[in-house]
């Protein structure tokens, strides 16, 4: 059968009829060999993320990179893995949680339940829970706050292959981006400031955003102009010229041209110029001290905790770099929920309004 079998939805207050499911990318259940496997056989068979003709991909995916990939994939994740799992799907779950605290302490009592991508716990099977709970509009929030192809529409290619396939449909509404966002940008920029405060100001400001092929920007993708336009905005409320930080982008995979410039390569140059120039805020090339933010992840992650806080801080100190400081995710700060609950207060305009 094509769709699904459903009992009748169970009686709620109206409140309970409106639920968010919080999307986020993913982890595999365990940092090793064998559960890496089918997450990265899902994550790279996805066409968004791998934009080659399947019947020339799927044979070198399944033949050659899961093979070889799971295994060293599996030791970058031992090095972040916690006793509860992957730090991913802690952020993810507990960020749900305050999501939803918060929307209570505003008079809004909604579900919201976080999904991953690639893995578990899954898009289609949150979305089952929260209509067997009662929901009949669900807004679906992401983590990523610029839109791209790979990431923000991936999303929606599994929420719609859930609806291919369900019978009853709930009303369904989308969050397309919010790299602009006031809230979002003043998050970001306290917590720099409170990093700033704990730790000194290093000479410069690295913003890393996760790369993509330069084959999407040309076809359309506004990715790459979102991410400069957050770091300019965060820029300005951090009241930083120019010279004083930089855009770049990390977690090139493939040998297609990725945007530019590469964090890695940029962490080297300032570390090895760093005895000549330590100051990059003087326009120069090097930096003795460098803070590192990645303002495109809201949630921690293998990307942010291994790539950028363990390998980004051994490349620029093996350059000749003095002072490494990655500064975290939004995580669950206070100012980055409340401008969460915000965002998806305006989206559920119309649905449900705050209690008196």
């Amino acid at each position: 059968m094509r769709f699904s079998t459903e009992p009748p939805s169970p009686a709620a207050p109206p409140a309970s009829n409106v639920a968010i499911v919080w999307c986020n990318l993913g982890s595999p259940d365990a940092p090793t060999a064998r559960a890496m496997r089918p997450y990265l056989a899902e994550f790279l068979a996805d066409p968004r993320v791998v934009e080659l003709p399947r019947a020339l991909w799927l044979p070198i995916l399944h033949g050659i990179i899961l093979r070889t990939r799971p295994a060293r994939s599996a030791a970058k994740y031992s090095r972040i893995w916690t006793p509860q799992g992957a730090p991913l799907k802690q952020w993810s779950a507990r960020q749900a949680v305050l999501l939803g605290d918060a929307l209570a302490e505003r008079g809004l009592p909604i579900q919201v339940r976080a999904a991953m991508r690639y893995g578990r716990p899954s898009i289609a099977a949150e979305l089952d829970a929260l209509k067997r709970a009662g929901a009949r509009r669900i807004l679906v929030l992401q983590g990523y706050p610029q839109y791209s192809d790979a990431t923000t529409a991936s999303v929606i290619d599994a929420v719609n292959a859930w609806c291919a396939r369900t019978r009853v449909l709930p009303e369904l509404r989308f969050v397309g981006h919010y790299h602009d966002d006031p809230l979002y940008i003043r998050a970001l920029a306290q917590s720099v400031r409170a990093h700033w405060q704990r730790n000194g100001r290093g000479d410069l400001l690295l913003m890393s955003f996760h790369g993509i092929p330069v084959r999407a920007i040309t076809q359309g993708d506004p990715y790459e102009a979102q991410c400069h336009r957050t770091a300019q905005l965060l820029a300005q409320h951090l009241q930083l010229p120019a010279t004083q930080y930089r855009v770049t982008f990390q977690s090139r995979f493939g040998n297609a041209r990725w945007l530019e410039p590469s964090t890695a390569r940029t962490l080297s140059t300032l570390g090895q110029n760093s005895a000549t120039h330590p100051a990059a805020g003087t326009g120069s090339e090097g930096a003795a001290r460098v803070d590192v933010i990645c303002p495109g992840f809201v949630s921690d992650c293998l990307e942010t905790l291994e790539e950028i806080a363990m390998e980004g801080r051994d490349t620029f100190m093996r350059a000749g770099g003095r002072t490494f400081h990655y500064i975290p995710c939004l995580n669950g700060r206070a100012d980055w929920i409340d401008a969460l609950a915000t965002l998806a207060q305006r989206h559920l305009a119309g649905w449900i309004e705050a209690s008196d």
